[in-house]
């Protein structure tokens, strides 16, 4: 297929993607962007949310949790802290990463970005429709 790039996403548990896609969108940290081929290289870091990739075989989601994107001309590298396919992503599983999100927000040294976060996991939730 032309004008794709080749997009790669694991995660510490699984790998679960990797196909010739024409357009990957991502929850970046500093906001969403979307890689197609040619894109200018760049490194940045996920945000909770949902990770769109297009290809030939229709469009995959995954909700992710945070992690790094690596985008260069001809591919997109994502390595996720958590990654689950939107299809998983069950209220009880999302309920549960909001709970833990929420623990680690009451013992943060860094209490604004650990309640960005937590607040960034329910509308992960929210995003997924669970």
């Amino acid at each position: 297929m032309a004008n794709t790039v080749q997009f790669d996403l694991v995660s510490p548990e699984r790998k679960l993607s990797s196909v010739a896609a024409t357009e990957v969108q991502i929850p970046g940290a500093e906001g969403d962007l979307t890689a197609m081929q040619g894109h200018s290289p760049l490194i940045t870091t996920l945000r909770p949310g949902v990770l769109k990739a297009v290809s030939a075989a229709g469009t995959q989601a995954y909700a992710v949790t945070g992690g790094f994107a690596e985008i260069t001309a001809g591919s997109v590298s994502v390595l996720a802290e958590q990654a689950i396919p939107v299809a998983e992503a069950t209220a009880a599983v999302l309920d549960a990463l909001i709970s833990d999100a929420r623990q680690r927000a009451e013992t943060a040294t860094d209490k604004a970005a650990a309640d960005k976060f937590a607040a960034d996991m329910v509308a992960l939730k929210a995003a997924v429709g669970a």
